[in-house]
């Protein structure tokens, strides 16, 4: 096979998890922005994610948000998706939107609090196992705002206590995948600030726990692609959440701040072996102001994008150019594959797919955006709230 077949093949085969979030309305803190044509149930988000996935041909799962995502037959659910040509994915908790939690979820001071995050936790491998799903994504608003406020020390043994209950419920088959963030809600000390904090609990709790990536949930500065291969390296990796960020939040889509590190990431999760399949590449974004369907499909298409760039990374030459410190050479192994313009190389993958070459023209071309406006009218549309 020659190096653009194999190239060729790598992409045919990725495969990128949308957020069913991703599909209702959005916002900041301070408001919420309705758009017409919103999904108003867990089926509308997956007719949705299904004409991401039919003018992509690498969208095949979606992931679901416990309790936005709550429906009384999780089975049937899991029908709906495979009749559209889709299967559930990763299951995403939800401790961050109750009074109860002011205070944190399985980190809370008070014993009957934790008791109730942890059961919903539990609920979340049920549901796991009524759609199929491997994956349990946690992630956690638990913190404090003021010295002294709660024990730091405690906080962890109480994390600690949550994880390895919900762990020994997972099934054979099925993961745990712990995701941090810097700050937020918590502005003092939050309680999985960071991927050494995510990793030492995954490392204590067994093969089943590993971490998750947030591209957009680090401080700035943070060479994301280090935590990468160092996570690959441990064998530690479990997943993305793809977004990106300009200032203190996340959420905005794939590759916008920063498509450089975006490659450089990818570029290692390439050298590590990471496109094997047990890696999963999620998309965690909020879409408050350009449409839905359009905004996750170039999502999709920015990770392809770097990801062809990575792949094309000349590997030999690399590695001779470091063995013998040709540090300008090396670096311009680099940058020639992040120059690359690899739309026409990504264009003719499509169109061996059977695909058109172009999503985005495609499905403006569908009539799926009038249709959806027209009728999806009435009801309550989804969004999380503000």
């Amino acid at each position: 096979m020659t190096e653009r077949a194999a190239v060729k093949a790598a992409l045919k085969t990725q495969a990128v998890e949308t957020p069913s979030w991703a599909y209702g309305n959005s916002g900041t803190r301070f408001k919420v922005f309705a758009q017409q044509g919103v999904p108003r149930t867990p089926q509308e988000k997956l007719d949705d994610a299904a004409k991401v996935h039919e003018f992509t041909g690498v969208a095949p799962t979606v992931a679901l948000h416990i309790p936005w995502d709550k429906v009384d037959d999780y089975a049937a659910l899991a029908r709906h998706a495979e009749e559209r040509g889709l299967r559930l994915g990763a299951v995403n908790s939800n401790t961050f939107q109750d009074d109860d939690y002011r205070l944190g979820s399985v980190c809370h001071p008070d014993a009957a609090v934790r008791r109730k995050a942890v059961d919903h936790l539990l609920e979340c491998v049920d549901i796991m196992d009524a759609t199929g799903s491997r994956d349990l994504k946690l992630w956690f608003a638990d913190g404090t705002n003021y010295p002294g406020q709660d024990d730091i020390r405690a906080r962890q043994d109480r994390l600690a206590e949550a994880l390895a209950e919900v762990y020994d419920r997972l099934g054979d088959d099925q993961r745990m995948l712990l995701e941090y963030k810097l700050f937020e809600p918590a502005f003092y000390a939050t309680d999985v600030p960071d991927w050494g904090t995510a990793y030492a609990h995954c490392l204590k709790l067994g093969p089943k726990a590993q971490v998750v990536v947030d591209t957009g949930h680090h401080a700035p500065g943070t060479n994301i692609e280090f935590i990468v291969a160092t996570l690959l390296r441990e064998g530690k990796l479990g997943g993305f959440d793809f977004n990106s960020r300009f200032y203190a939040d996340d959420d905005l889509m794939v590759g916008a701040a920063d498509p450089f590190q975006l490659f450089r990431i990818m570029y290692e999760v390439v050298r590590g072996g990471g496109l094997s399949g047990e890696v999963a590449f999620m998309l965690d974004q909020c879409h408050n102001v350009e449409s839905k369907i359009p905004a996750i499909l170039r999502s999709v298409m920015n990770v392809q994008e770097a990801t062809a760039k990575a792949l094309l990374v000349d590997r030999p030459a690399l590695a001779e150019a470091q063995r013998t410190g040709d540090v300008l050479g090396a670096n311009a192994v680099l940058m020639d594959a992040f120059s690359t313009d690899v739309r026409p190389l990504l264009r003719e993958v499509r169109e061996e797919m059977g695909l058109d070459p172009d999503p985005m023209a495609a499905y403006a071309r569908s009539g799926w955006a009038e249709k959806i406006v027209a009728e999806r009218v009435g009801g309550e549309q989804a969004g999380w709230g503000a």
